[in-house]
């Protein structure tokens, strides 16, 4: 069957996997219902299209953090890559470098955010070749540990962290428990192996990854964010806000950009699509640090839609892992050269040819016009 689309990727993935690891990558959290809403919700942005103007030439080359990369399409960080397929994190390394020799008009660097539960070390990862990549970091009860995370992916050549700040508690994930998750026997995660973290609890239904979990303090404030400043000089992303107060108290505290994401539906239930609450977060930024989007995009369009709505660009995790499962190495390559087609095809048809030409009005919101519902 010939792939047209990166959301045809889960059909084949959830043939391949076990129901265990499908489930976990693809359920969210309780009822489902903001993991639902962060696709639907992209549905109602429309697009007001400009027509005659030259599109013959399009540029849709962007800087993150002083870094040149391709396009505002990056890699999102998402646990454990093993489990969809035996090369895992090297395989997603693998197919971000490559893409530099498809994108033709220039030197193409992905970005991608290793996340600290990977199934492949900060060393094994950079070992795959040249590539910018950020670390994402949860922050745990040890600080020795924490600053020891950051040490390696400092010395690893890592450009910036992204310090997850939604999850000091796991959020419940039914489907995990009505399949015992596990993690394989054959995996470990990687990036503790070494450190103290205590004894694990053998007979914990979830694992290593739930005793990682429960390792995260729980007391993490914005003081943290400003400690950890203090043991690196790399730039600081917060990826998890989803309001306006608490964009302001990220750029008070220090961060150097901020992630809108609800980690991928898989924490607190009910609470808005990412894109819903996107243009919140960038009116409270005022442009003093980048912000950047996940959760929910699946096509080229919903990347324009981010970007008119103000995201300096967006992060793409569950099309990697079921691009992964189903093709491996090129799967990752096919969804992200997918993207990138896609999104220069609305951007020719939207009459923009750069990301500057991307631009609010470009767009209709559900806010922006009258319902046409009928009044009861």
């Amino acid at each position: 069957m010939e792939i047209t689309n990166v959301t045809e990727y889960e059909a084949i993935a959830k043939e391949k996997l076990p129901k265990m690891v499908y489930d976990y990558y693809a359920s969210g959290a309780e009822d489902q219902w903001t993991l639902k809403e962060n696709r639907i919700a992209f549905s109602r942005i429309l697009f007001r299209p400009r027509i005659l103007v030259d599109v013959s030439k399009i540029d849709i080359t962007t800087t993150v953090l002083g870094f040149n990369i391709s396009m505002p399409i990056m890699i999102a960080p998402t646990a454990m890559q093993k489990m969809a397929h035996p090369d895992g994190e090297y395989a997603t390394a693998r197919a971000a470098s490559a893409a530099g020799t498809i994108m033709v008009w220039f030197p193409i660097r992905l970005l991608q955010t290793l996340s600290s539960w990977a199934t492949s070390s900060v060393e094994e990862v950079t070992s795959t070749g040249p590539g910018i990549r950020f670390f994402q970091l949860y922050v745990y009860k040890d600080r020795n540990v924490v600053q020891q995370l950051v040490r390696r992916a400092e010395r690893a050549g890592f450009k910036a962290i992204a310090l997850t700040v939604d999850t000091p508690r796991l959020g419940r994930r039914e489907a995990d428990i009505k399949n015992r998750f596990v993690l394989p026997p054959f995996l470990t995660l990687k990036n503790f192996e070494g450190l103290n973290l205590g004894k694990m609890d053998k007979t914990n239904d979830s694992g290593l990854a739930s005793y990682a979990a429960g390792q995260v303090d729980q007391s993490l404030s914005w003081k943290d964010v400003k400690w950890l400043q203090t043991i690196t000089p790399l730039p600081i992303l917060v990826k998890g806000v989803l309001t306006a107060e608490d964009a302001r108290l990220a750029i008070q505290a220090g961060a150097a950009g901020i992630i809108v994401s609800n980690h991928g539906a898989r924490q607190l239930d009910y609470v808005p699509a990412t894109i819903m609450a996107l243009e919140e977060v960038v009116k409270a930024a005022q442009g003093r640090v980048p912000v950047f989007l996940d959760g929910g995009v699946r096509r080229g369009t919903d990347v324009f839609k981010a970007l008119a709505l103000g995201a300096s660009g967006i992060f793409i995790g569950r099309p990697v892992l079921f691009s992964l499962a189903a093709e491996g190495e090129a799967g990752v390559r096919k969804v992200l050269q997918m993207l990138r087609d896609e999104f220069e095809l609305a951007m020719a048809l939207s009459g923009c040819r750069s990301l500057k030409e991307i631009t609010r009005d470009r767009i209709m919101t559900e806010w922006d016009r009258p319902s046409i519902a009928p009044r009861l």
